[in-house]
């Protein structure tokens, strides 16, 4: 069994060498930018992302009328509270006058019990 060989100058000179010409190789072997299969590709590329566009643009329409009902929602549910602690201020307030009115009556009879 031979043993293993370190490349010399020359070696790695001409490996390096192929390497440059079969990537030009590679290079020249691609189609060019007019080439039919290169055009359609390009073409479905960009049908492919109008298409994103668009479904970006309607979801982020979405996105905005559902922010839009969240807010009118809370709004409606903001003037309810205010609406319910005004009618619990305006009872609080009938039942002090109340309260006052009885005190009061109760107060007259006093008095007049006296007279």
């Amino acid at each position: 069994m031979s043993g293993f060989r370190e490349p010399g100058f020359t070696d790695r000179q001409k490996a390096a060498q192929e390497a440059r010409k079969n990537l030009l190789n590679k290079f020249k072997s691609q189609p060019g930018p007019d080439d039919p299969a290169v055009v359609a590709r390009r073409a479905e590329r960009e049908t492919l992302a109008a298409k994103r566009a668009e479904v970006k643009a309607s979801r982020e329409a979405e996105k905005t009328e559902q922010k839009r009902r969240e807010e009118e929602a809370a709004a409606l549910e903001a003037a309810r509270i205010a609406r319910e602690a005004e009618e619990a201020v305006m009872k609080a307030a009938e039942a002090e006058a109340e309260q006052k009115a009885r005190r009061d009556a109760r107060y007259a009879a006093r008095k007049a019990k006296r007279k």
